[in-house]
């Protein structure tokens, strides 16, 4: 059986996670847009003879849209900037602010599997670090060669080529949450040897994010030569420490890396000068969209799509009622203003910034869910587990039970974000306990802490 490109819940997931990470700690995600953004462009510098024009331009899975901004104000293109999460969009105005930028795109949350955008209307479509995202590629190549023009381009870049020399023993986190071994390790270039995937890829799979790395080169080369006429590429082997180096010597792609490519569609398209927003279209029933005076997108069959926080939400009006379904009392989103309805004893105040707030509780805090959909619900529960936690030596751990019953317990291996998931029988509420240890505490706070806690919410079960 084929699988679908992405789940309902892959796709809550990548919203989810777009809005804490986007900013969640805003120096260091600026720090790590502007690398981003210097790499990017020198890529495209050099290749911008064979890409030629790049407006007007689609980047999807923009995230914060940085690099967006990057190709609005340091390329003068003009285009779009596209997610899934609408959250973190919005939060480009820090971007902005930071960056002191003259110039925006155009925001818009969208499917990268369904583009509100006519057939040939865009030159230039890009993805940094997001086809991986699908397991189908082949199905986002297919928009993306619709929504080109002739002669378009479709730049692709930070997309991992399978490593063929490791023994892929288990998935490995980012570096900030590796246990020492493991960073020294992977500082002189051994680590790759013994991992799954690509260093990082433990991040986005705790948070359900389903992942494509079965690629090699020659994989991305027949499947970019089904669809576009040509393209110019560059493979990026790692070389981190000795280990590395002298792999990369002798095992060359083998060792796999990141792929960067320009890829041109057939033909030449003729000049055409439209407004931008004269490329959208609806995407219920793929008819034109007009903007009304209060700036929202309309079309004639009922569908609209109003500015919120300087972003259009252009999905599907299926995937809008199930992806933003807004103030629920099923969800419990400590961002939301009024999350603190459902919660009960054991919270202390709310702290972070952006997507990623949280509260901190002590050993044993509660909270209530209604079941709105019906049937079996899977509970779902983001959170952090401080340094602190593991400084006497003992694991972290949790107890959650719900409605008086203990359902699971676990132990935390690691510093870091952490998901935990339950699959709950159904029932109209639920009313959950959550006993965490061990407590720690730190001179200048009267509080005694175990975790803290960002999200708590019900989904129904795919």
């Amino acid at each position: 059986m084929k699988l679908a490109a992405q789940s309902a819940s892959v796709k809550r997931a990548q919203i989810e996670f777009h809005n804490f990470a986007s900013l969640g700690e805003p120096e260091r995600a600026l720090g790590i847009y502007a690398e981003e953004n210097a790499r990017r462009a020198a890529f495209l510098r050099t290749h911008l003879e064979y890409a030629g024009s790049l407006s007007p331009f689609l980047e999807i899975g923009a995230n914060a849209g940085h690099s967006s901004y990057m190709l609005v104000n340091e390329f003068g293109a003009e285009g779009f900037a596209s997610d899934l999460s609408a959250d973190s969009l919005r939060h480009g105005v820090a971007l902005v602010d930071a960056w002191r930028l003259p110039r925006s795109p155009i925001r818009l949350a969208a499917d990268a599997l369904h583009l509100p955008f006519a057939d040939g209307s865009l030159q230039c479509v890009m993805a940094f670090q997001m086809l991986s995202q699908f397991l189908d590629l082949e199905s986002v190549f297919r928009e993306v060669v619709r929504v080109l023009r002739p002669g378009g381009v479709f730049v692709f870049a930070e997309e991992p080529v399978r490593r063929r020399i490791t023994l892929g023993l288990y998935r490995c986190p980012y570096p900030d949450t590796m246990k020492p071994w493991e960073r020294r390790l992977h500082q002189w270039g051994l680590l790759g040897y013994l991992v799954r995937d690509v260093i990082g890829a433990h991040q986005e799979e705790s948070f359900g994010i389903r992942q494509n790395h079965t690629m090699v080169l020659e994989d991305w080369r027949t499947l970019v030569e089904r669809h576009f006429a040509g393209w110019e590429y560059e493979l990026y082997i790692p070389e981190r420490g000795w280990g590395e180096q002298w792999g990369k010597r002798w095992f060359g792609a083998g060792l796999g890396g990141t792929l960067a490519a320009v890829c041109k569609k057939a033909g030449t398209a003729g000049a055409t000068s439209q407004p931008l927003w004269q490329l959208l279209r609806c995407p219920d029933c793929h008819g034109s969209l007009e903007r009304d005076p209060q700036a929202t997108l309309r079309c004639h069959c009922g569908y609209g799509a109003p500015l919120e926080d300087g972003v259009f939400n252009l999905l599907g009006s299926s995937d809008k009622e199930q992806l933003y379904p807004g103030d629920r009392d099923d969800i419990i989103d400590f961002s939301r203003d009024n999350h603190e309805q459902r919660l009960g004893s054991g919270w202390s105040e709310l702290e972070g910034v952006y997507g990623n707030k949280f509260r901190w509780i002590g050993e044993r805090a509660e909270a209530r869910l209604t079941n709105l959909r019906g049937g079996a619900q899977r509970l779902r529960i983001r959170g952090h587990a401080h340094s602190q936690a593991f400084a006497n030596g003992a694991a972290p751990w949790i107890r959650v039970t719900v409605n008086g019953h203990p359902r699971q317990d676990w132990k935390l291996e690691r510093t870091g974000l952490f998901i935990l998931e339950i699959d709950l029988p159904a029932a109209p509420e639920y009313a959950l306990e959550i006993l965490a240890g061990p407590p720690w505490t730190v001179p200048t706070d009267d509080r005694t802490f175990t975790v803290n806690l960002s999200m708590i919410r019900l989904d129904p079960l795919d």
